[in-house]
């Protein structure tokens, strides 16, 4: 069995395994036709339970054999031109190499002494990623899981620098589209039931500063402590940006930490035509970026970044075992003192390769076109009978429904584009995403592949259409 642990006399064994590995992902990705192929949850997961994991193959061959059974053949593949549903771009071959190598080294980023450079180069991106944003020189930050750990952490911050002991006093204040993160960790963090302040957004769903005005006065008027506004640089659903300087002056006025979930929009740092979409970002207390969103990053790749690099101590612990406080005085750099998590991956690392290897430009570029294309599509369905379109795409969502010409009863409508996306992603000829708009069934691009042509666009309109048709059709008949 030592002959599988990755070692000095393992590494022929490692390098034929691996390439092995990587030839059967190649030709998987270079066959695919379609980003998924329809399979079942009650046909897939026979296979799974059919494997004994007490009875091992001993032969990677064999086990590749296996993996392409239960998973590779039947994967869901996002770099695919007609996956157009969830927030998972195509990724970048550089980063991939970057996963590659760490996961073989295989360090730690709790510690200096667990990862050494890679506590360097996380720190440089971390510089990077703030110099950017615009938030200064005292501003520091951490990578993290994912936006929903970031949301958490800023939020923790934030409720710190309160400095109350009365939980119940404390409000965060977010739009009625901002990410479910912000009620989780308001839960998390012990905050009470009314916590979270929900504001109106406007017709293109972005914050009403008129109505968060109004909130943070009231929240004031009732001896209430505003601990936080949430503004959102690219909502999950429709890729809306806030009026981030209006909120910032609120923020000023009112004296609320102002944290920006740009985990989507933060692709626009890179951007070459849209940064300034995002200008009020440079006043935040905190953000979120999500690299595995906008900067064609393998999952997990995201940061939260600070202003004031002080305020990270609010979720620092020290362990003797680990980070002692007398490494502070010998000015040893541990990320485990501004970090969440305890045993972290060198997730950084993949960024680093592409920043290298594309430079931000490359990087922006993609995400230009992504935008652009988001346009082309929104005057295409803006233009389309058979389609109500709900909002100007800011970034590359589309938010959308089929209206049939002679069906009147939402509901009926709804049940129609239910069906539809159901039945796109049974048959595998494409993947899209669904949500809800003042309570009615609406469906959803997600637009964060370049390879994705304004063709693809029209024919998975078609396709929806077609499926529609065919359920109003039959729901007709079975009226009949």
């Amino acid at each position: 069995m030592r002959s599988h642990l990755l070692n000095d006399t393992t590494t022929e064994h490692y390098r034929r395994s691996v390439t092995e590995g990587v030839e059967r992902v190649a030709a998987q990705l270079a066959t695919t036709d379609r980003p998924f192929t329809g399979i079942t949850v009650d046909d897939l997961a026979p296979r799974i339970d059919a494997i004994d994991l007490d009875r091992p193959l001993h032969d990677t061959g064999a086990v590749l054999d296996e993996l392409e059974d239960v998973y590779l053949r039947d994967a869901v593949y996002f770099h695919h031109p007609r996956y157009l549903a969830h927030l998972n771009c195509p990724v970048v071959i550089p980063a991939v190499l970057g996963e590659a190598v760490l996961s073989a080294v295989n360090s730690s980023m709790d510690t200096w002494d667990q990862s050494a450079g890679g506590t360097l180069i996380e720190r440089k991106l971390i510089d990077w990623t703030a110099a950017r944003i615009g938030l200064g020189p005292a501003a520091d930050g951490v990578f993290t899981s994912g936006g929903t750990q970031s949301n958490l952490q800023a939020l923790l911050l934030a409720r710190e620098e309160t400095k109350t002991q009365d939980l119940g006093k404390l409000r965060v204040f977010a739009s009625e589209v901002s990410h479910f993160s912000v009620q989780k960790s308001a839960k998390l963090l012990g905050l009470g039931p009314d916590a979270v302040v929900v504001v109106p957004v406007d017709h293109d769903k972005r914050m009403r500063t008129v109505a968060l005005a109004r909130e943070l006065e009231r929240c004031a008027e009732a001896g209430l402590i505003p601990m936080a506004v949430v503004a959102t640089a690219g909502t999950t659903d429709f890729g809306s940006i806030d009026p981030l300087p209006e909120i910032a002056g609120l923020c000023e006025q009112y004296g609320a930490w102002m944290h920006v979930d740009a985990a989507y929009g933060c692709g626009l740092l890179a951007s070459l035509k849209y940064r300034h979409r995002i200008d009020g970002i440079e006043r935040a207390d905190s953000v979120t970026v999500d690299y595995h969103k906008s900067f064609f990053q393998p999952v997990s790749s995201s940061a939260v970044l600070v202003r004031d690099a002080a305020t990270l101590r609010h979720a620092t612990y020290h362990a003797e075992y680990l980070n002692p406080r007398r490494m502070l005085a010998e000015r040893i750099p541990n990320q485990v003192d501004k970090s969440l998590q305890t045993t972290r991956r060198f997730d950084a690392l993949k960024l680093w390769m592409t920043l290298r290897v594309m430079g931000a430009d490359g990087i922006g570029t993609l995400f230009d076109e992504v935008c652009d294309l988001a346009a082309e599509g929104w005057k295409l369905l803006a233009a389309d009978p058979r389609f109500d379109v709900v909002v100007e795409p800011s970034l590359s969502t589309l938010v959308f429904r089929y209206i049939p010409a002679a069906v009147t009863d939402p509901a009926e409508i709804d049940r129609a584009n239910l069906y539809a996306r159901k039945a796109l992603f049974a048959s595998g000829d494409a993947v899209v995403a669904g949500t809800k708009v003042s309570g009615r069934h609406y469906l959803k691009f997600t637009l964060l592949n370049p390879e994705t042509t304004t063709a693809d666009i029209t024919a998975v309109l078609d396709l929806i259409a077609g499926h529609a048709e065919q359920y109003l059709g039959e729901s007709l008949d079975r009226a009949c």
